[in-house]
């Protein structure tokens, strides 16, 4: 089982590679749309954070020795692609206009299709549930606690940065 979670980590490892390589040029057309960019400080933060994520959990399985409980792991794995289908309509969804980054393009309303009909911040649900399903597929929890604190501390800053850009701020 440990052979499988290789794979659906660097499953999860390759498409956040291609979640940067359509971040990279949808951030080119939203600057040549007049996009500006908003919290550029805690962009790093997030990048250490989600890099260490991935990383975190294999070595934890690894070296931690941490067994399969299919009671577990099942629904985490079900969760875990949950959470990936998710995104990726959050990316379709917005086209061109999503980001890793905060990147708004003044005078273009807010997004309200798609899974935006119900969250204003679908993709930070994506991410809660992935950052807590993804390591329990293999018992991995120190990984899921450690960066749900972390995360939670970083989605507190940037939902701020996000809704102060989109004009939603108190």
């Amino acid at each position: 089982m440990v052979t499988l979670f290789l794979g659906v980590m660097a499953l999860v490892g390759l498409e956040r590679l291609a979640e940067l390589v359509v971040a990279r040029r949808n951030a080119a057309w939203s600057f040549a749309h007049g996009g500006v960019e908003h919290g550029r400080g805690h962009y790093p933060a997030m990048v250490v954070l989600h890099t260490g994520f991935l990383v975190g959990a294999v070595a934890e399985v690894l070296l931690l020795d941490r067994a399969w409980n299919p009671g577990v792991g099942i629904p985490c794995l079900v969760l875990a692609v949950a959470s990936q289908a998710l995104r990726w309509w959050v990316i379709t969804t917005l086209g061109p206009r999503w980001n890793t980054r905060v990147i708004v393009i003044p005078g273009l309303a807010p997004v309200a299709g798609g899974p935006f009909r119900w969250f204003n911040h679908p993709n930070y649900l994506a991410v809660v549930t992935e950052g807590i399903a993804l390591p329990l597929i293999h018992g991995a929890w120190i990984t899921a606690l450690t960066f749900t604190v972390l995360n939670a501390l970083l989605l507190r800053a940037r939902i701020r940065v996000e809704d102060h850009a989109l004009g939603r701020s108190p």
